[in-house]
C-alpha cells in the first residue's frame, strides 16, 4: 500500500481504497488455488500468471501494483545512471565550458542509445 502513495496519479482516494480491497481478495483467492502460485519464483512470475490466467482484469489495481513493482528497479538503475554521468561531466568539465556546451554534453551521454544509431 505504502508503493501505491507514491503514484497519485495512477492510485487516487478511491483507487488505495478499492486496492485494499483487491489485495484482501486477491490474497483469499491465492491462498485458496495455491497450486497456481505455489512454484513462483518472484514478482516477474506473478506478473506472468495473472496476465495469462487474465487475473490481471480481475484484480486491475493489484497487476497495476506488481508492474509498478518490476519497472521501479529499472527506472531507479536509470535515475542513478544518469545523475552519475551528470556528475561526472560537471565536475571534469565545469570550468572549463558554458552551461550551454554542459547542457549538450548531459544530452549526448544521457540519450547515447539515440546517437549510437
Amino acid at each position: 500500500m505504502k508503493l501505491a502513495e507514491y503514484y497519485p496519479s495512477e492510485f487516487g482516494d478511491r483507487e488505495l481504497r478499492d486496492l485494499r480491497y483487491q489485495l484482501d481478495s486477491f490474497i483469499v483467492y491465492a491462498q485458496k488455488c495455491n497450486s497456481m502460485f505455489l512454484n513462483l519464483k518472484g514478482i516477474k512470475d506473478l506478473a506472468i500468471v495473472m496476465a495469462k490466467t487474465k487475473l490481471n482484469q480481475t484484480w486491475c489495481l493489484v497487476y497495476l501494483l506488481v508492474k509498478l513493482t518490476l519497472i521501479l528497479h529499472v527506472a531507479t538503475a536509470s535515475v542513478e545512471r544518469t545523475f552519475s554521468s551528470m556528475k561526472h561531466i560537471k565536475n571534469d568539465l565545469r570550468n572549463s565550458i558554458g552551461d550551454e556546451f554542459l547542457n549538450g554534453c548531459l544530452v549526448c551521454n544521457i540519450e547515447r542509445n539515440v546517437f549510437a544509431t
